[in-house]
């Protein structure tokens, strides 16, 4: 794949907020640990003292940062490149883990990373080239399309529906309830910012595009999407930091990559038409590699189950190992 100037700078902000983002997971989970030992309620079920801690939004802010060079990303180059680069971050995640948080990885959770990268690597590989986009006006027309105006519909339902059915009985007991809220509202908001962030990006070149009324409208929704998530979302503003706190961190980065990921390249598919010129054999590559990165985070879900179990074997022998003891003693 030949870069272009532009898609080189979207390519080395990618990289940036994918370094980022990683490391904000460990520094949040980090502070949700200080904050759960110093008031004896875990985030997970309902603590609030995290946001008294000081190192939970040091993670928030770094996470700011990363999310701003993602977004900047995407007015530069396509969704097909930018997003798949958001494996990274589950690498710095996943190292982080082991040294900070002293998270074990089992070896297929370590082979799971791998594929998620591997696959990532061959969707970078197989990208298309974006379409140039010569006003506002253009990026109206594709966002007002039937297929994708059917898709922000698609997605507002699936998030009341998880966050007011399945968040309240099921949110702390299974990470796709959490994570899928997130994954969803962040493929809205990265069109949304895509368009914006395009039409800003040709203003800065000189091809005013404040002076149409589209660009104003595009501001609008970014707007309203913000406004949407803190008044009538909260839950859902407040899934990630729960997802953190109840499920291991190394499970956690590669379902929410996944998902995200998935669901924000099919927004950009369906808006910007990015398999339109591609070929079949590209296509289908792409496809391949999303299969690794599926499969890489099934074996992710395992090492869970691994880790348990040893956990569990662990208390058992010592708990056996106890009997043993005051047993001797009595004798």
């Amino acid at each position: 794949m030949s870069f272009s100037k532009d898609n080189l700078k979207g390519f080395v902000l990618a990289l940036i907020s994918s370094g980022f983002i990683g490391a904000s997971f460990i520094i949040k989970k980090k502070g949700l640990r200080r904050a759960a030992a110093a008031s004896g309620v875990r985030a997970g079920v309902g603590g609030y003292s995290y946001l008294l801690e000081p190192l939970w939004w040091i993670g928030m802010i770094t996470m700011i940062v990363g999310e701003v060079a993602n977004f900047v990303a995407y007015a530069f180059a396509p969704a097909v490149l930018v997003t798949p680069l958001g494996a990274l971050s589950i690498i710095v995640s996943a190292v982080l883990a082991q040294f900070i948080l002293h998270e074990k990885l089992h070896q297929l959770g370590m082979m799971g990373c791998v594929m998620c990268i591997v696959g990532s690597i061959i969707i970078v590989i197989h990208a298309p080239q974006e379409q140039p986009i010569s006003s506002v006006q253009e990026i109206w027309s594709m966002a007002t399309q039937p297929s994708f105006l059917l898709y922000v519909g698609s997605v507002i339902i699936l998030v009341f529906i998880l966050v007011f059915c399945f968040a309240p009985h099921c949110g702390h007991t299974n990470v796709l309830v959490f994570t899928g809220i997130c994954s969803l509202m962040g493929s809205l908001s990265v069109m949304s910012v895509k368009a914006l962030g395009t039409s800003l990006k040709l203003t800065f070149e000189g091809k005013n595009q404040l002076i149409y009324p589209e660009t104003w409208l595009f501001m609008f929704v970014v707007a309203t999407c913000v406004i949407t998530q803190m008044n009538y979302l909260n839950k859902a503003s407040m899934t990630f930091t729960q997802a953190l706190d109840t499920f291991n961190t190394a499970i956690v980065s590669p379902i929410y990559y996944v998902m995200f990921t998935s669901l924000t390249i099919l927004a950009s598919v369906i808006m910007f038409k990015d398999w339109e010129d591609q070929s079949a054999g590209d296509i289908v590559s792409e496809m391949c590699a999303f299969i690794v990165v599926l499969s890489g985070t099934i074996l992710l879900h395992w090492t869970k189950d691994f880790e348990r179990s040893s956990s569990f074997r662990g208390l058992k022998i010592c708990s056996i190992d106890r009997r043993s003891r005051n047993v001797t003693a009595e004798h």
